[in-house]
């Protein structure tokens, strides 16, 4: 695994629950307003975590930790991810993963081996949008069938969107909401520019709260929870 950061502490990546946050490197996406670049563009890495320091981490603190939250980068092309995770979950953690829903496959083996306990997904733009807002060639499809797999799973999810006023419009977050219609939750996350991958992105803007309450009121027409983050 190459893991380019740990926070030891959070009560809020996982909801309801006490973690670590492990950070894997690199992307297969190019977001311009990404908020950890050092994860996803291979000319910023420092070097890596050794997983032995981790795990040691870990067994230290189980009686504090509930669980640790896998996110990137992109987790799922660490090609080592399930030997990883099957470690971490024998030592009786919860373990949740962020994903870009790149890779269907990898996702499939981790819901269907039960090795993650949540999901959340982050649904980057209405599906034409993809590989534009992305700055990638992903896929689309790709894009898709991970939204059923995890819509069809049982274990507790959410999907979540980033919005960046000139990326993404009213009509784009409505094209999203049906993509995922009925999802249990649906996240809107305030885009606020603190480091990002495109440096002319640190004069982009996110909406107003009001713009933002008006998205959600419609995009609850679609889908059962809807939340501003």
């Amino acid at each position: 695994m190459k893991i380019g950061g740990l926070q030891k502490f959070s009560l809020i990546d996982y909801p309801e629950k006490i973690c670590a946050i492990i950070f894997t490197q690199g992307c297969n996406f190019r977001c311009p307003y990404c908020h950890n670049p050092e994860l996803a563009d291979p000319d910023l890495y420092e070097e890596c975590i050794p997983e032995e320091e981790i795990f040691a981490f870990l067994e230290k603190r189980k009686e504090k930790l509930d669980a640790v939250s896998i996110t990137g980068g992109e987790p799922t092309l660490q090609p080592d991810l399930i030997d990883f995770i099957q470690k971490i979950k024998a030592m009786g953690y919860f373990v949740k993963i962020d994903t870009n829903g790149s890779h269907p496959e990898v996702l499939k083996t981790l819901i269907e081996d039960k090795l993650i306990d949540y999901v959340a997904m982050d649904v980057k733009a209405p599906l034409e949008k993809y590989q534009k807002i992305t700055r990638s060639k992903t896929n689309p499809d790709l894009i898709k069938q991970s939204i059923k797999l995890i819509k069809n799973s049982r274990i507790p999810y959410e999907f979540r969107t980033t919005v960046v006023k000139s990326q993404l419009k009213e009509n784009d977050l409505l094209s999203i909401a049906g993509l995922v219609k009925n999802a249990r939750l649906y996240v809107l996350q305030k885009f606020t520019p603190t480091k990002t991958m495109d440096p002319e992105f640190m004069d982009k803007k996110t909406y107003s709260d009001e713009e933002f309450d008006q998205f959600k009121k419609k995009i609850e027409k679609y889908i059962r929870s809807v939340i501003m983050r």
